[in-house]
């Protein structure tokens, strides 16, 4: 899959599938994005390529209080990805509205729902949290795996 920011200078090849794809309806991402909830395709760093210009890093505030890492464009200042503290630089947490064809990467759980604004709902199936959830519980075996790869590999670093 490929995708990039609205101006088309900053563009991504990604490979491979997400480890897991979240629609986050906390406040901060709401804020952040101007919406009812974030939708992040989680890639390991080397499965995300730069194809034409580098987006620049933009420091912003979280909730945790640990801030994040928006890479945007820096001519649109389209947001492309963005790494948290928790996975640090290793994990791209890639936006799919960026995507050429978002549709390929829906939803596999929402996160923080309580927070959640009134009108949103979930299609029947969905794997809806109040808070956060239980990695081993949610993951597929495949994403686990790739998962306690890159653990290993960031701990060597």
């Amino acid at each position: 899959m490929e995708g990039g920011c609205t101006c088309g200078n900053v563009r991504y090849r990604l490979t491979g599938g997400p480890l897991i794809v979240h629609a986050c309806h906390c406040t901060w991402c709401q804020r952040e994005t101007g919406t009812v909830h974030a939708l992040n395709a989680m890639y390991e760093v080397e499965r995300v390529a730069h194809i034409a210009a580098e987006p620049e890093i933009v420091d912003t505030p979280s909730a945790s209080g640990k801030g994040q890492k928006i890479a945007r464009c820096p001519r649109c200042k389209v947001a492309v990805w963005s790494n948290y503290p928790g996975a640090g630089p290793a994990v791209r947490f890639v936006r799919v509205g960026t995507l050429d064809d978002p549709g390929q990467c829906p939803p596999d759980v929402h996160i923080f729902t309580s927070s959640k604004q009134p009108w949103v709902t979930f299609p029947p199936g969905a794997k809806v949290f109040a808070e956060y959830y239980d990695r081993k519980e949610v993951w597929p075996n495949e994403a686990q795996e790739r998962w306690r790869l890159l653990r290993e590999k960031m701990k060597k670093t």
